[in-house]
């Protein structure tokens, strides 16, 4: 079953507790003379119904994660000499975080660099010699042509020339070779200091000095929170109507009540073939720092309005134990004709007056209201107590109560919920309500 049901069902149970809790005291005195007449009047909380469209939107659970966000590791093995950085600091590209051991790095780059040199003195004695052979076979070749010299010597000598230059080039070989053991000796030596890939800040500290780590130590955790991306999975559903570019709505318990908003940025145009899911991404600046790198966020995605519609709070759809069908009990205006309806008789209970179960139609559906048909804008429709009338009573006593008010019982949780029901038996009892 889904979580939200759940959790929505709770709630509306909780606030029935409540409305029976509230109402009790008000209702005692005439309730007794009516249970001695045989009957029982409950009393109930009505909204007056309006006309409008919902939003339409998507609501998605979002993981929170800095730009850049990365996880740093060493390049070698070696203990840690020296954390300059602690987790929380400001830092930028290239600046150094720990300092490793070093020792043996500079060892080996001191044996690298003679191993070069040794092939840099090859190199030349290769050079001088095949200068001194091509010298040699320079002057043989001028007095062959003068019959001086017989062609086997001249002969011999280009095949010695021939040799020194293959020579010179091994050497140089030898020289290139021993130069890149060098710069890969200066890469270790530096890899000993591990500096910061981005400009942003230090998380996650994960080592301590003297630790040995290897390439697969995870040392920090860095990132730029000054502005953050949020990830949201799509399913290839919500593809059909979900864009980059619309409003989303971010929200958390972790900054209280106040909602964020900007537009989703990009969508990847991947499914994954087993989940038939993509990734969406929303980039947004962080410079109050609600978000946290980590955190789980609630993601309204906007994505249209609905058709106009009666509109009414959720927690007044009911489902008739008696037949199973979903529809709001609603209050008639003719036992109440006599009474202003006004705002300053919001807070009275009158009546009594007829009460009907209507069946209905949901069209669009948000998180607080929905849009139905099958009754009429300005009927008085029942958001607290029926289970009180779904025994079969056809009457109620009733009060009004404004829109804000019950989209703030809605919003609560149930643990304030069970404390307003606490220190309302504790008035009812004289006491003081338990911590």
């Amino acid at each position: 079953m889904p979580y939200n049901y759940i959790v929505k069902n709770i709630t509306l149970i909780l606030l029935l507790s409540f409305s029976v809790v509230v109402f009790s005291c008000s209702s005692d005195d005439s309730s007794e003379n009516e249970r001695g007449r045989g009957g029982y009047t409950p009393t109930v909380e009505v909204i007056e119904t309006v006309i409008g469209s919902l939003p339409l939107e998507e609501r998605l659970t979002g993981v929170v994660r800095a730009r850049n966000q990365s996880d740093v590791f060493p390049e070698i093995s070696s203990p840690i000499r020296e954390i300059l950085v602690s987790s929380g600091e400001q830092v930028t590209e290239g600046q150094p975080l720990i300092k490793l051991r070093d020792n043996e790095a500079r060892e080996r780059l001191i044996q690298a660099e003679a191993g070069l040199r040794i092939s840099d003195a090859q190199v030349r004695q290769a050079e001088a010699n095949v200068q001194r052979l091509e010298a040699r076979l320079n002057r043989i070749e001028t007095l062959s042509v003068r019959n001086l010299e017989s062609e086997l010597e001249v002969e011999q000598l280009r095949a010695e020339v021939e040799s020194a230059r293959a020579g010179l080039e091994l050497a140089e070989a030898q020289r290139s070779q021993a130069a890149s053991v060098v710069e890969e000796r200066k890469n270790e030596l530096n890899n000993t200091v591990i500096k910061s890939p981005i400009d942003g800040f230090v998380g996650a500290r994960a080592v301590e000095v003297g630790q040995l780590v290897t390439p697969n130590t995870r040392l920090f955790e860095v990132g730029d929170t000054r502005r953050m991306s949020i990830r949201i999975s799509l399913t290839e559903r919500m593809l059909s109507y979900i864009a980059p570019g619309q409003t989303v709505n971010i929200s958390s318990n972790a900054f209280g009540g106040e909602v964020i908003q900007t537009e989703l940025t990009r969508i990847s145009p991947f499914l994954n073939p087993v989940t038939n899911s993509t990734e969406a991404e929303i980039e947004l600046d962080n410079p109050d720092g609600l978000l946290r790198a980590g955190m789980f966020v609630t993601v309204d995605v906007l994505y249209g309005e609905s058709d106009q519609a009666v509109l009414i709070p959720n927690n007044s759809l009911f489902t008739n134990p008696n037949d199973g069908r979903r529809g709001v009990y609603v209050a008639s205006r003719s036992g109440l004709s006599e009474i202003d309806l006004g705002e300053e008789t919001r807070s009275s209970i009158i009546g009594p007056t007829g009460v009907d179960f209507v069946p209905v139609t949901i069209v669009a559906q948000g998180r607080e209201v929905s849009g139905i048909t099958g009754i009429e804008a300005g009927d008085l429709v029942v958001t607290i107590g029926q289970n009180l009338l779904a025994s079969g009573r056809e009457e109620a006593r009733v009060r009004v109560i404004t829109w804000d008010r019950i989209l703030e019982l809605q919003q609560l949780q149930s643990r304030d919920l069970l404390d307003m029901i606490r220190e309302k038996l504790a008035e009812q009892n004289g006491n003081t309500p338990d911590a």
